[in-house]
C-alpha cells in the first residue's frame, strides 16, 4: 500500500508540474497580447500575477524534497524527481520573462520598427515551451531532440532582428538630442524583448533536456 501511496504522489508531481506548465504559458501569451496591443491593464495582470507562481514553485520544490528525503526512490524515480524539479525552475524563470514583457508594454509608447515581428518570434518560443511540457508529460524523447533543433531558429531570429535594429540605427538621421535619447530606450526595450524570447527558447530547451534525462539517462541536451 505504501508503494502504491508513493507511485500516486509522483503522478501528482507529473501533474503539478504540467499544470504549472499551462499557468506559465498562459501568462506568457498574455505579455505577449499586451505588448501587441499597448494593454496596459492587462500588463498589470501579468505583473500581479507573478506571486502565484512563485507560491505554485515553492509549493512543488517542497514536494521535490519531501519525495526525496522521505522516500526511497530508485534511480529511474531520483531522475524524475530531479528532473521535475529542475523543470520547474525553468518554468518559474519563463514566467519571470512573461513579467518582463509586461514591464516593456507600460514603458512603450510607440513602435519604431515594423519589420522586427516580435510577435512571431513570441510564438515560436510559446510553442516550443508547450511542446516541452507536452514531451516532460508524454515521456517523448524523440520530441525533446527535436525541439532542442528548433532553438536554432529562435537564435537565428534573434540575430536577423537584432542586426535590424542596428542598421535602422545608422541609417537615421536625428538632429534633436531628445530625439536621439527617445530611438535608445525604444532600440534599447525592443533588444531586451528579443533576449528575453530567446531566453523562453532556451528554458523550452531546458525542459526538454531534462526530459531526456529523466526517461534515458542521456544527458545529451544539457549544457
Amino acid at each position: 500500500m505504501a508503494r502504491k501511496s508513493y507511485q500516486a504522489q509522483l503522478e501528482e508531481l507529473r501533474s503539478d508540474v504540467c499544470y504549472m506548465g499551462e499557468v506559465v504559458m498562459e501568462r506568457l501569451r498574455m505579455g505577449l497580447d499586451a505588448l501587441d496591443r499597448k494593454d496596459e491593464e492587462l500588463a498589470r495582470e501579468v505583473i500581479e500575477g507573478d506571486g502565484e507562481v512563485n507560491r505554485m514553485y515553492l509549493d512543488l520544490e517542497q514536494k521535490c524534497i519531501d519525495l526525496l528525503a522521505l522516500q526511497q526512490p530508485v534511480a529511474s524515480d531520483l531522475r524524475f524527481i530531479a528532473a521535475s524539479f529542475k523543470i520547474i525552475t525553468d518554468l518559474e524563470r519563463i514566467a519571470d520573462l512573461a513579467v518582463n514583457l509586461g514591464e516593456y508594454t507600460i514603458d512603450a509608447e510607440r513602435d519604431l520598427f515594423p519589420d522586427v515581428d516580435v510577435q512571431e518570434m513570441g510564438s515560436a518560443t510559446l510553442q516550443m515551451v508547450d511542446d516541452a511540457v507536452q514531451a516532460y508529460d508524454r515521456e517523448d524523447v524523440a520530441a525533446c531532440r527535436e525541439l532542442a533543433a528548433r532553438d536554432d531558429d529562435v537564435d537565428h531570429f534573434a540575430e536577423r532582428a537584432s542586426e535590424i535594429v542596428v542598421r535602422d540605427l545608422i541609417e537615421r538621421e536625428l538632429d534633436a538630442p531628445e530625439e536621439v535619447e527617445l530611438l535608445l530606450q525604444d532600440v534599447y526595450r525592443l533588444l531586451l524583448t528579443i533576449r528575453d524570447l530567446e531566453r523562453v527558447g532556451d528554458h523550452a530547451v531546458n525542459i526538454a533536456a531534462r526530459t531526456l534525462y529523466m526517461v534515458e539517462n542521456d544527458d545529451e541536451l544539457i549544457y
